[in-house]
C-alpha cells in the first residue's frame, strides 16, 4: 500500500472504511478527510497500552457553528476470517465537536490488517430556533423533493397556461400569468389586485417598458425558472422591472451580477443605473475602475457624451472621487 493511500478513506452515502495495512511500526496515524453530510471527517488510531479509535469532524467554521449530532455503528473488521469484528455500541444523537468527544479504546490487541467501518445512522443539526436537532438527511432530500416539484408545477402553470387569470401586455406582445403567483412575489402586483385599480377590473398589466422576451424573463424569475443566460441577457430589463414593482430578491442578484463584468464598454452605463436604482456597492467598483485603476481617460470622448445628460449630484461624486484619488499622488 502506497504511502498516500494509508490514509485514505473509501466512503459511500453513509458508509466509511479506513483500511490499516500494518500499525506495527506506527504509534499514531490520522486518516484524510472524507465527506459525511455536510461535513469533513477524521478517523485516528493511537497505539499504547491499549488501541484508540477517533472519530470527529474537521475543525472549521460550519463544525463551530453548527456541530454534527452524530448517529452511528463502528465496527473493527479484521483480515482474518475467523475473528468476528468488535462493534462499539451503537451511538445515539452524539454531539461531536472535536477529537476528544468520541474515543473507542480497544483492549484486544489488532495484528495485520484490519478495517475500520463506520455506519452513519443519521447526521442532525440543532434547530435555529431551539426545538429537537432536525436531520440533515431526511429534512433536506424531503426539502429538495417538495421544492423541485412544486417549481416544476410553477412552470408548467406558466409555460402551458394554466388557469391564467391576467394577461401582461408588454411593448411587443402578451402574456397570460397568475394573480397570486404575481402578488405573493410583489407587493406592488399585490396592491394592484386588491384595490379597484384597472389591472383589477380589466384582468390586465401594462409593462410597456418592458419588451416580449424580457417580460417572459421576468415572469420566468417570478415563477422560478429562468435560464443563466436569459438572465444575463436582460439584467438590466429585470433590474428596472425589480425595481418598480419592489421584488428585492432580484434586484439584489441583479445588483451581484453586474458586478462581475465592469468593463470600459459598459461602466458608464452600470454607473448610472447604480445611481439610478441606489446600488452602492455597483457605484463604488465603477468609481473605483474608473479613477482608481485610470481607466477614465480610456473612454474620454464616452465620458464627455455621458456629462453632458448625467444626474448633477452623480458628476459631482465623479469630480469628488477624482480629487479625492490625485491628493494621493
Amino acid at each position: 500500500m502506497s504511502d498516500s493511500s494509508a490514509y485514505r478513506v473509501e466512503s459511500t452515502s453513509r458508509l466509511a472504511q479506513w483500511r490499516i495495512e500494518n500499525l506495527a511500526s506506527c504509534t499514531y496515524r490520522k486518516s484524510d478527510p472524507f465527506k459525511m453530510g455536510k461535513w469533513n471527517w477524521h478517523l485516528s488510531l493511537e497505539k499504547n497500552r491499549l488501541l484508540f479509535v477517533k472519530l470527529y469532524p474537521e475543525i472549521s467554521n460550519l463544525t463551530r457553528d453548527n456541530p454534527p449530532i452524530a448517529s452511528f455503528i463502528i465496527r473493527v473488521v479484521s483480515s482474518a476470517g475467523d475473528r468476528k469484528p468488535l462493534t462499539h455500541p451503537e451511538i445515539t444523537d452524539k454531539q461531536i465537536k472535536n477529537n476528544d468527544d468520541f474515543v473507542w479504546a480497544i483492549e484486544v490487541p489488532l495484528t495485520g490488517k484490519f478495517i475500520i467501518d463506520v455506519e452513519f445512522l443519521d447526521l442532525k443539526t440543532a434547530s435555529p430556533g431551539g426545538g429537537e436537532p432536525c436531520s440533515i438527511w431526511v429534512n433536506e432530500l424531503t426539502h429538495k423533493r417538495s421544492h423541485a416539484t412544486a417549481l416544476a408545477s410553477l412552470s408548467r402553470m406558466l409555460t402551458e397556461s394554466i388557469h391564467t387569470d391576467i394577461i401582461i401586455n408588454a411593448s411587443d406582445g402578451s402574456i397570460g400569468a397568475h394573480r397570486a403567483v404575481l402578488g405573493a412575489q410583489s407587493p406592488v402586483f399585490r396592491n394592484m389586485f386588491l384595490h379597484n385599480l384597472k389591472e383589477k377590473e380589466m384582468s390586465t398589466i401594462d409593462i410597456s417598458d418592458m419588451s416580449i422576451e424580457a417580460c417572459q424573463a421576468f415572469l420566468n424569475y417570478i415563477y422560478g425558472n429562468i435560464q443563466h443566460e436569459d438572465f444575463l441577457t436582460h439584467r438590466l430589463a429585470l433590474l428596472r422591472a425589480a425595481d418598480k414593482y419592489d421584488i428585492s430578491d432580484l434586484k439584489e442578484a441583479c445588483h451581484e451580477s453586474l458586478l462581475e463584468d465592469i468593463d470600459a464598454r459598459n461602466v458608464l452605463e452600470r454607473l448610472q443605473n447604480a445611481s439610478l436604482y441606489q446600488l452602492p456597492k455597483l457605484k463604488s467598483s465603477c468609481m473605483r475602475y474608473l479613477v482608481k485603476f485610470g481607466k477614465i481617460f480610456d473612454i474620454r470622448d464616452d465620458l464627455n457624451a455621458f456629462l453632458q445628460h448625467a444626474d448633477r449630484d452623480l458628476i459631482a461624486e465623479i469630480f469628488h472621487e477624482i480629487l479625492n484619488v490625485w491628493k494621493g499622488f
